[in-house]
């Protein structure tokens, strides 16, 4: 079935890094609104904003204590309404982020809920007694440590840091206030959201967990993930809400596989729209994202490509390189040095070029790299603070490694601030920012990519507009080409009569390519390519992170 959130393009902002109007240092609202103009030129469909509600900021907003209330930082419900207005004059949707696996502990339900087992919110999130001494099990917290803290006489569970206590989803009263919070954003006219950890809030089991590699704690998430009354809440959010507007809802759901995914997101199931799976930014790490993995592309190809044609026909993919929980994608899965212009559009090339919904976040269209670090102290995210004392401290995994491995993985990467213009905080605000700015700053900003009509902004865009014009690309069918091939990434897309061929070459040396014989004649077309020339015949070389898309 044909929808607008199957053909649109998706921009994530992270409003703490993305424009400071205030001079504070931490991006605001009339930051977006100031900017909405640039997004526009873009060309994308929908901005994905991260949390902006009221928050104490342990996890950057993730940790929220109103609801339905602005985070003082970034401004005013008057500004929201004057962004919202704005993104709607222009075309533009806007999805917010939901958070209901847990609060903060600062949320009134939570201060209630502590009071006391007599409390009518005790209820609303998960106290367990302790077994003798100990946790009432072994489970750890994403975030390194135990996921469960003390209050008088109980435990209470949090999956995440301490500050951000689960919500209990058994209570339907608690279910009930949930849903009121979505109508009260979505009667604003706000286009839909993306639910953060939508597939952890149903806990069936509060077994010992097992415990992967080194670590100290069972794995939460082995448990706790997907299990299966996630789907009655699913469902019944659905009925009470989603389906009485015409939004567009992706799910964050980690330790998915297509058939699981499928549960959430096929159309008859009234779920989701979408999810967003982790399988391919899982690839280059170990037991934890602080041990590397050496990684081959045909593990790559075999990862996307089942995402391509494993899911039903009649449920969405969504499609993402970078987001706010991720390096750089230029510099983890490219060359950010030598050839970082021709490695961020071959990955762009890649990615929009299949059948999904495409994200991109602030930044990524112009190329913005991980930043370098030396000190831990230069890190502000509280999963580095929470591992290093786990790892390192405790002598599983040494200082240099981890700091090593910190500079290729931390989400901290795609936090720093966005790099308009080369000027001292690189135009995101008149002062010393809440995180430091990219030294790159003087050579990658919006000011000069717009001034370069070869830059990797305008490749986006070019991308964009591709996707608007052909059908096949939204639409089409997905087969996999030369799926053994250590260097290169190919496949077609096929709807009908259109077709269309791409080819991407992942290795910094040069790699020839035979086109295969059922697309040789003299009709073909160059729909794009991220180098100037392309000689097109049948034998073709591939240049340094090259990328071509042909229709035939």
């Amino acid at each position: 079935m044909k929808t607008w959130w199957k053909e649109a393009v998706v921009y994530q902002i992270y409003p703490r890094s993305f424009k400071d109007t205030n001079g504070d240092g931490i991006g605001d609202l009339r930051g977006i609104i100031e900017k909405l103009d640039y997004i526009k030129s873009l060309g994308v469909d929908v901005v994905w904003l991260n949390p902006i509600y009221s928050s104490p900021n342990d996890d950057n907003g993730y940790d929220i204590s109103d609801y339905q209330n602005i985070m003082e930082e970034f401004g005013t419900m008057n500004d929201f309404d004057e962004l919202l207005e704005g993104m709607h004059e222009r075309g533009i949707k806007l999805i917010m982020d939901l958070v209901v696996n847990h609060t903060s502990d600062e949320h009134p339900w939570f201060i209630e809920s502590k009071k006391g087992k007599d409390s009518p919110y005790r209820d609303y999130y998960i106290w367990k007694d302790g077994k003798g001494d100990n946790e009432p099990n072994n489970w750890g917290s994403v975030f390194s440590g135990s996921a469960w803290d003390k209050v008088d006489d109980q435990y209470y569970l949090h999956c995440f840091t301490k500050k951000q206590p689960d919500l209990n989803w058994e209570n339907e009263n608690m279910r009930q206030d949930v849903y009121d919070m979505m109508r009260f954003w979505l009667d604003k006219g706000v286009d839909g959201f993306r639910m953060d950890v939508i597939n952890a809030i149903s806990k069936a089991t509060y077994d010992d967990a097992k415990v992967p590699g080194d670590n100290l704690y069972g794995d939460v998430i082995s448990v706790v993930w997907n299990n299966p009354k996630v789907h009655d809440y699913l469902h019944e959010m659905y009925e009470s809400v989603l389906k009485h507007y015409d939004i567009m809802t992706v799910g964050e759901t980690s330790r998915v596989t297509p058939e699981i995914a499928d549960l959430y997101v096929r159309e008859d199931r009234q779920e989701l729209n979408m999810v967003f799976q982790f399988e391919h930014m899982k690839l280059d790490t170990d037991w934890c994202k602080w041990v590397e993995r050496d990684w081959q592309l045909p593990e790559l190809k075999e990862i996307l490509s089942k995402w391509q044609t494993d899911l039903d026909k009649n449920s969405w993919n969504s499609l993402y390189w970078n987001n706010h929980d991720q390096a750089r994608v230029v510099s983890r899965f490219g060359n950010d040095k030598d050839f970082r212009r021709e490695s961020a559009t071959m990955l762009a090339t890649l990615l929009h070029m299949m059948r999904g919904t495409p994200y991109i976040y602030q930044g990524e269209e112009i190329g913005m790299t991980n930043i370098y670090f030396d000190k831990l102290s230069q890190y502000k995210d509280v999963e580095i603070h929470n591992g290093y004392k786990q790892l390192v401290e405790t002598g599983k995994i040494p200082h240099d490694q981890f700091m090593d491995n910190s500079n290729k993985y931390s989400r901290d990467h795609s936090r720093t601030p966005m790099q308009w213009d080369d000027s001292t905080y690189a135009g995101f605000s008149d002062s010393k920012p809440w995180i430091e700015v990219n030294p790159n700053k003087s050579s990658i900003n919006v000011e000069a990519a717009l001034k370069d009509d070869k830059s990797i902004f305008y490749y986006y865009r070019n991308l964009i507009q591709l996707r608007k014009k052909h059908e096949v690309i939204v639409y089409g069918d997905y087969v996999l080409l030369e799926k053994d091939h250590d260097s290169l990434f190919v496949y077609k897309r096929r709807l009908g009569d259109e077709k269309i061929l791409v080819i991407c070459n992942f290795h910094q040396m040069t790699q020839t390519y035979h086109l295969p014989d059922d697309i040789l004649s003299d009709s073909l077309e160059i729909l794009i390519n991220n180098y100037e020339d392309f000689e097109l015949k049948n034998e073709v070389n591939l240049r340094p992170y090259e990328a071509v898309v042909i229709k035939y």
